[in-house]
């Protein structure tokens, strides 16, 4: 996404960003990952998520991130981009509860966004991310 000038950091800085520009970023992207712990620990999956009303929305199967979300688990999900010929990138990090998404209207309505999936097999169970901390940076290398 481009920026301007006067919101790019300087060479070798980090920019904290605020609240309304995280949400912004993640809104055009729609490749992340999620962090998840099991009984074996962290784990991190690559998702195709949507931002829906402020949350982070994606389908899943029957496993680990299902597990999650029935259990109301605390993750952490990240989307970021990156632009090589400027040698700028931008990292967002949303720490919240899963749940799994269960409403009939709601299904319905989430099913008409246009959230698609990459991966192979059904996944039909939608999973939303409530944020509790939401977290940015937008970095360009030192020169």
């Amino acid at each position: 996404m481009p920026t301007s000038a006067a919101t790019e950091p300087r060479p070798g800085q980090v920019q904290e960003l605020t609240r309304s520009e995280c949400f912004e970023l993640l809104a055009g992207e729609h490749l992340g990952r999620v962090a998840v712990t099991d009984d074996r620990g962290p784990v991190v999956f690559p998702v195709n998520f949507i931002l829906d009303r402020h949350t982070v929305v994606f389908r899943t199967e029957a496993g680990t991130k299902l597990h999650a979300a029935s259990r109301g688990s605390r993750v952490c999900f990240e989307a970021d981009g990156t632009d090589l010929a400027s040698r700028t990138g931008w990292s967002v990090i949303v720490r919240g509860e899963i749940t799994e998404v269960t409403g009939r209207a709601e299904l319905a309505r989430l099913h008409e966004l246009p959230l698609r999936v990459w991966g192979p097999g059904a996944r039909t169970h939608y999973v939303r991310i409530l944020p509790a901390q939401l977290t940015g940076r937008r970095i360009a290398a030192a020169c």
